[in-house]
């Protein structure tokens, strides 16, 4: 009789252990950047700690590279539920959520600690939130730095931009942004910067200074003029449908999992980024060069009333991050 009970017992817990290995998801998060990225680290962090806050029950696996396709085809997939997750710069999302736009203008942000407080405050919240009924939700931003011009001569005024073609984000905003300062913006795919940049089909780029290493830019361009015009982070999101396939408890989890990232990679990228320009600048060659902002801050402001006037939402988000700086 007491082998029976024992029996009996073993039997519930492989069934438990069964149900609980059933129940387990995981999800396929893609983004275009190569595995030594400080992205890649910090969301393969988001999904370590959501395995430990749901026991198990819940896994991310990230796909580098694009693995599973660049970021608009990720953005599709992921819209209508093919794909679980992916990453995707603030920039690119405005296509698809108005709200995006605010965080995309120029020297909108007074400074980095503004720009964090921003991200993690009530106004990132709800632009997270806008897109629920797109197909898609925001769970966490990743900072990516200040963006500012490269290429192969200095770039300390806006004349400096006039006749030169800059390659850009597909996004109005940075297109507009470029076209304000004087250079052709010219939309070309990340993937292939690289090559138009050896083969001449642009003259120059924007990006943070991580692009000279980590995607070796400084190879070709040796001029990083600092200008810093944007803070665009990037976002990770989840398809709605995958979301709302999770539990109460799992959505929690991975909120916190997602909001434990963030600084994560904040502290992360400001190293990487110091060791960066440090490696840009004696193994490669590449010069810093100091900017005064004024003349582009000058240049850019149309884009200010032009964002406003299409958008009462984009408007409202507008003067809610210029208070947060005070």
């Amino acid at each position: 009789m007491r082998m029976m009970n024992r029996l009996a017992v073993l039997a519930g817990v492989a069934l438990m252990a069964f149900a609980t290995a059933a129940d387990a998801k995981t999800l396929k998060l893609n983004h275009n950047n190569p595995e030594d990225h400080p992205l890649h680290k910090s969301m393969e962090f988001m999904g370590k700690r959501v395995d430990e806050l749901t026991n198990g029950d819940i896994k991310i696996r990230v796909y580098a590279n694009a693995q599973l396709g660049n970021q608009r085809e990720s953005m599709e997939l992921m819209q209508n539920g093919t794909l679980d997750m992916a990453r995707s710069n603030a920039s690119e999302l405005e296509a698809f959520e108005e709200s995006y736009s605010a965080l995309n203008l120029p020297f909108i942000f007074a400074n980095d600690d503004h720009y964090y407080k921003v991200l993690t405050g009530e106004v990132g919240d709800d632009i997270l939130a806008a897109s629920k009924d797109k197909g898609f939700m925001g769970l966490a931003y990743y900072v990516e730095g200040a963006r500012s011009f490269y290429s192969n001569k200095e770039i300390k005024t806006p004349a400096d931009l006039k006749g030169m073609k800059i390659r850009v984000q597909p996004s109005p905003s940075a297109i507009r942004m470029v076209e304000l300062l004087g250079a052709a913006p010219t939309p070309i795919a990340f993937g292939e910067l690289y090559s138009a940049l050896q083969q001449g089909v642009v003259d120059g780029a924007e990006n943070n200074p991580l692009a000279l290493t980590v995607n070796r830019h400084g190879e070709i361009a040796k001029v990083y003029s600092e200008n810093e015009h944007t803070m665009i982070p990037s976002v990770v999101m989840i398809s709605t449908q995958t979301w709302d396939g999770l539990t109460e408890d799992q959505q929690k989890a991975l909120k916190q999992a997602a909001r434990e990232s963030m600084d994560f990679h904040r502290d992360g990228w400001n190293k990487q980024v110091a060791a960066g320009k440090e490696q840009a600048e004696k193994e490669m060659g590449v010069k810093f060069v100091a900017v005064e902002k004024a003349p582009f801050v000058e240049a850019v402001k149309p884009m200010y009333d032009e964002a406003a006037a299409k958008s009462p939402r984009v408007a409202d988000l507008i003067k809610r991050i210029q208070a947060a700086a005070n």
